[in-house]
C-alpha cells in the first residue's frame, strides 16, 4: 500500500475550492441580479407592442387608401396583414436578441 491518502484516487476539487466558486457565485449574483417577475411582464409588453403598432399601422394606412382609392381589392386587408408579418418579424428580433444575451452571460459565467 502506499502512503497516499485514499481521497487521492478522486482529482475532483477541493472542499476549499468548491466554497470558493460558490462564493464566486453568490459575488457575481449580487452583482448581476437576475431579471425578475417585472423585467419578464415588460418583455412580454414589449413583444406584444412590437407586434400590435406595426399591424395597426397597416390597418390605418389601408383603411386611408382605401378611402382615397376604390379598387377591386382591399388595402385594409393586405396591409394589416403586411403589418402583422413585420410586426412578427419584429417580436423574432428581439426575442433572438435577448436569447442570445442570455446565453452570453451563462457563457461568460462559465468561465
Amino acid at each position: 500500500m502506499s502512503d497516499e491518502p485514499k481521497n487521492s484516487l478522486h482529482s475532483g476539487p477541493t472542499r476549499a475550492e468548491q466554497v470558493g466558486a460558490k462564493a464566486a457565485r453568490k459575488l457575481k449574483a449580487r452583482r448581476n441580479p437576475s431579471p425578475g417577475v417585472w423585467f419578464g411582464l415588460g418583455m412580454m409588453g414589449l413583444i406584444g407592442w412590437s407586434v400590435t403598432v406595426p399591424t395597426l399601422l397597416g390597418a390605418a394606412l389601408g383603411i386611408w387608401l382605401d378611402r382615397r382609392h376604390f379598387g377591386s381589392h382591399s388595402w385594409t386587408l393586405a396591409l394589416l396583414m403586411a403589418g402583422l408579418a413585420i410586426g412578427c418579424m419584429n417580436a423574432w428580433h428581439w426575442v433572438a436578441k435577448e436569447d442570445k444575451a442570455m446565453r452570453e452571460d451563462e457563457e461568460d459565467g462559465d468561465e
